[in-house]
């Protein structure tokens, strides 16, 4: 099996844990146009679940697929079980896109896919027009004063756009405009 710094590595090497604990490979999505994003049921950025939502139900027909991850390593704000964070979604946002196993995507008990999917497609700023508050600079460079020029994660909902042949082809930031997202999805399918 290749490891996580193999350069030929697709999404397809990998595999993640359903809410449930079981393995999933990630090849039972090849041909597939994917989304994957760390996401949080408290934070500001929530309401982007209704957004993902309306991604999938525009685009699942065609072959679009969203691979959900919460993640608690940003300021706490996914602090459920696997089964509350997954009700809290379904009931609050009608989500019916597959949500995972909650895994850390930073640090040394990262998921091999993040350390890939970060590799493949390094942070290049956030989007010039949504300016970073004074309390978000605050709160990063708390957490990793190397942030600016770091490849991690650096917030909930953070997204990477596979093409079908599963290669990293995008990565926004939180704070991306779900529509240029829509608009890169679109021309992928």
């Amino acid at each position: 099996s290749l490891k996580s710094t193999d350069k030929m590595a697709t999404i397809y090497d990998f595999a993640l844990l359903d809410k449930q604990g079981n393995t999933v490979s990630l090849a039972d999505y090849q041909g597939k146009v994917l989304l994957v994003v760390n996401t949080a049921t408290e934070c500001g950025f929530t309401p982007q679940y209704e957004d993902l939502q309306n991604l999938y139900t525009r685009f699942h027909g065609q072959g679009f697929e969203i691979i959900d991850i919460p993640c608690n390593q940003f300021g706490g704000q996914a602090p459920g079980t696997d089964e509350e964070i997954h009700e809290f979604c379904a009931l609050r946002f009608g989500v019916k896109y597959d949500q995972f196993k909650k895994a850390e995507v930073n640090g040394k008990n990262e998921l091999p896919l993040y350390t890939w999917l970060k590799r493949e497609k390094g942070f290049e700023g956030f989007d010039s027009a949504h300016k970073l508050t004074p309390i978000l600079v605050q709160m990063f460079d708390k957490a990793d004063p190397t942030w600016r020029t770091s490849n991690d994660i650096k917030w909930n909902f953070t997204k990477f756009l596979i093409n079908r042949a599963g290669e990293v082809v995008a990565r926004f930031e939180p704070t991306h405009d779900t529509e240029d997202v829509a608009a890169r999805v679109q021309a992928l399918l």
